[in-house]
């Protein structure tokens, strides 16, 4: 009779929470202005406000979605079922990081030969030939701006383990994740080695996955009660504190003229390895986020709906986002980071990665066709439309 219990509330419907979806949102806008160095707007990512940035709230996001999706899979389908559409997943996944990997190489080809300049960073597998591509294609070789997705698609692979232990218990998949997190911490070489460039690779996986099971445990437990985190008053004051004192150690004062206001004169805390610090931060936000009236009622106006589309169609987004980077840091490179520059880089990204949102919620709902009305007959041969899930 436990294990009954302690199943239904994993595989229960949680209602979508376009919370959710505008934090995810505001994570890729940041993702693309800090994929351009020379971006005006780099003054007001994440990054500047705190220990964590945008690669944070993705990846414990995407843990949520991940349990959301397909935890109720594996409860209320089976584990064939389940496993199978993580593969599929995964699948499209590396189809789009293939994508972005030769549509980046494609560009900068194109524009290196049009502008006569040589490629800072991508020259090796430009020049290589085939052989080159054989990494980037298995993975192996991440360029600094393609190394998201490959995380990704590993800790979705990693996902039925994390489903596993969460069913025995979320605090015993917590354990587990938090002590590799520790070891690897302790021992920061285990890593996979990015073929690129020889170096490690710049998320650690076997680090990282402690942000991804923390979002799914934060799906499950959300699932359980009724689709939403409990509001404690001495928690949300906890993180505001915490956020406070991360915004003083990690805002540029000086860069703007102002006195150094930070209290400790922290070094940055280390991102590869998921410092403990850079987890703290990004998991404060996420609380007073979902755990605010005020994030509900940004739902309401039209720039919280924005967002939330951006969120909801992530991977689309994600990928145009990445190309639309590219393109504006060569532009800022060829033409310079005048103001009219600034303004078409930021109005051709954001503007692309909304529109591209408010496009794909459109298709998707023009592609759910109304069930056809009962006219009369055996009920049981009316047909009915599918499920948009």
């Amino acid at each position: 009779m436990r294990a009954r219990q302690d199943q239904q509330p994993i595989g229960a419907r949680l209602p979508r929470d376009g919370r959710v979806d505008a934090l995810r949102g505001v994570a890729l806008l940041c993702i693309y202005v800090d994929h351009i160095p020379r971006d005006v707007l780099n003054a007001v990512t994440l990054r500047n406000f705190g220990f964590s940035d945008a690669a944070e709230l993705f990846v414990l996001l995407a843990g949520f979605a991940s349990m959301m999706a397909y935890g109720r899979s594996f409860a209320r389908d089976g584990a064939r079922t389940g496993l199978w559409r993580i593969v599929q997943r995964c699948g499209r996944l590396y189809l789009f990081q293939i994508g972005l990997l030769l549509a980046t190489l494609g560009i900068v080809w194109a524009w290196s030969r049009h502008f006569h300049f040589e490629p800072r960073t991508l020259g090796p597998m430009l020049h290589g030939g085939v052989r080159a591509l054989v990494p980037g294609l298995t993975l192996r070789a991440q360029p600094s701006n393609l190394n998201i997705l490959p995380l990704y698609i590993l800790l979705l692979g990693l996902f039925p383990l994390i489903y596993g232990a969460i069913r025995i218990s979320p605090w015993f998949a917590l354990l587990i994740s938090g002590t590799i997190w520790m070891l690897v911490g302790t021992y920061p070489n285990l890593n996979l080695v990015n073929a690129f460039d020889g170096n490690f690779w710049f998320f650690d996986p076997l680090s990282w996955q402690l942000m991804f099971t923390i979002g799914a445990v934060t799906a499950a437990f959300m699932a359980a009660n009724g689709g939403a985190l409990p509001r404690r008053r001495w928690l949300t004051a906890g993180c505001w504190l915490f956020l406070g004192v991360a915004f003083l150690e990690a805002f540029a004062w000086t860069s703007y003229g102002f006195p150094n206001l930070a209290p400790l004169l922290l070094a940055p805390p280390d991102k590869t390895h998921l410092a403990t610090l850079r987890l703290l931060d990004a998991l404060a936000l996420a609380y007073v986020v979902l755990t605010s009236g005020w994030s509900e009622r940004m739902l309401q106006h039209p720039a919280g709906r924005l967002l939330a589309l951006c969120g909801r169609h992530s991977l689309e987004v994600f990928s145009l986002g990445t190309l639309l980077a590219l393109v504006g840091r060569l532009a800022m490179r060829t033409y310079g980071d005048g103001l009219v520059m600034q303004i078409a880089v930021n109005a051709a990204g954001i503007g692309g990665m909304l529109g591209l949102a408010a496009l794909q919620e459109r298709a998707g709902r023009a592609s759910v066709a109304p069930a056809p009305a009962y006219r009369g007959g055996d009920p049981r041969s009316t047909s009915h439309a599918q499920s948009p899930a």
